[in-house]
């Protein structure tokens, strides 16, 4: 199915060409490496999954509330402008919102399957190539669950964010090796994951919980990746090297902040853009979502190195400063483990389905033979003899 006409707008050109630069770097270094990162590209290896499989994508989206989320997640809840709305344009609201959510993260994963790409090429080390591999098929699956995500369930798209484009822009365009890593690794996927966690934890659809659980597992280690091999090269850089690293992030930080206004989507729907995007600032629910979403960034920032005065008073702007103090690792274990226990409730719930269905059957086809035997004993033990399933049989 073509994304095309499923876009609010039409798109153009259909394609966006970022000029690269920087060298493809060759190591001639085959050596064992770093003990952690090669622990992550193992982890990597053996935490690949099949979208088309762990997800189940059976299950239903309702339109209007494609997320089931409390309309006080919505910015203009409470105000004059959606007192006025009737059920129908509520439902439109949600909808486009969760379009434009979807269609963003979905933007975002093609820029980290082209960032991490781009790693494998251009970072001196042998053991980041690997792990980078294994990230970049992560990254593919991820944009083939958001595609279809909004393709089988939303029927909507929205082009990508400006703000968005301009951070991918300067990260890909960038000839330094380490700038992908800053810009995809603790920018755009700090920020990502921590979008993703808070949808994962509000919405009660199994649906959009599966995907948003299964990806954060996949970007918990991606995360992990960043810090790890940031870390030990921001060690070796000069003070006016590290401050112009600052720089960029705090740059990316402002446009990450500014992205989540969604004037798109106001646009599209008719509404005065100004206005809404005042009262996406007043709704307490996106100062809280603004907030959380550096939850991930900040302490990564300050864990690689990167804590001059440029980024913490970037962060004091953004009213964020205080998450440098937030457990990164808890947070990512706490990611993976969300997956898992996903697996292990779905697991559970199948396993009983299918002992009920059993128990059903074998109590059908006792019930079977007992018509048709009637009170001879022997022709209900041959029956009873000829089933497999042993729970089933014991529940009778």
């Amino acid at each position: 199915m073509s994304t095309f006409p499923q876009y609010i707008a039409p798109v153009a050109p259909r394609t966006w060409d970022v000029p690269a630069a920087g060298a493809a770097r060759f190591s001639w270094e085959y050596d064992d490496g770093r003990e952690r990162l090669l622990a992550l590209y193992q982890k990597g290896k053996d935490k690949q999954w099949d979208a088309g499989t762990r997800i189940d994508w059976s299950l239903d989206v309702p339109y209007g509330r494609p997320l089931g989320l409390p309309d006080e997640s919505v910015a203009l809840f409470g105000t004059p402008v959606w007192d006025k709305m009737n059920d129908r344009e509520r439902d439109e609201v949600r909808r486009h919102l969760a379009s434009w959510q979807f269609s963003q993260f979905l933007h975002g994963e093609q820029g980290a399957m082209i960032c991490s790409a781009r790693i494998v090429e251009s970072v001196p080390d042998l053991d980041a190539k690997f792990y980078a591999t294994t990230q970049t098929i992560d990254e593919a699956r991820h944009v083939e669950v958001y595609a279809r995500f909004l393709h089988e369930k939303l029927g909507l798209v929205y082009p990508i964010n400006d703000h968005l484009k301009a951070l991918l822009d300067q990260t890909l365009s960038d000839s330094r090796w380490d700038i992908p890593y800053l810009g995809m690794q603790v920018l755009i996927e700090g920020l990502a994951l921590a979008a993703f966690g808070v949808l994962r934890d509000l919405t009660p659809l199994p649906l959009p919980k599966q995907v948003l659980a299964y990806v954060m597992q996949d970007e918990a280690r991606h995360v992990a990746f960043g810090r790890l091999a940031l870390r030990d090269y921001y060690r070796q850089l000069s003070d006016a090297e590290r401050a112009e690293r600052e720089e960029f992030a705090a740059e990316g930080c402002y446009l990450m902040y500014e992205r989540i206004n969604g004037s798109e989507v106001w646009a599209t729907l008719g509404l005065d853009i100004a206005e809404s995007t005042e009262l996406v600032k007043r709704s307490d629910y996106m100062r809280m979502f603004q907030t959380l979403l550096f939850s991930r960034i900040v302490p990564c920032m300050r864990d690689i190195g990167l804590w001059g005065p440029t980024i913490r008073d970037a962060y004091e702007k953004l009213g964020v400063l205080e998450m440098a103090n937030v457990d990164l690792g808890a947070l990512m274990a706490a990611d993976e483990r969300a997956a898992d226990d996903l697996d292990r409730e779905r697991e559970q719930v199948r396993a009983e389905a299918d002992l009920a269905a059993r128990q059903a059957e074998v109590a059908e086809t006792i019930a079977e033979a007992d018509a048709g035997a009637g009170s001879d004993p022997d022709a209900r033990l041959e029956v009873l003899e000829a089933l497999p399933d042993l729970p089933a049989r014991a529940s009778l």
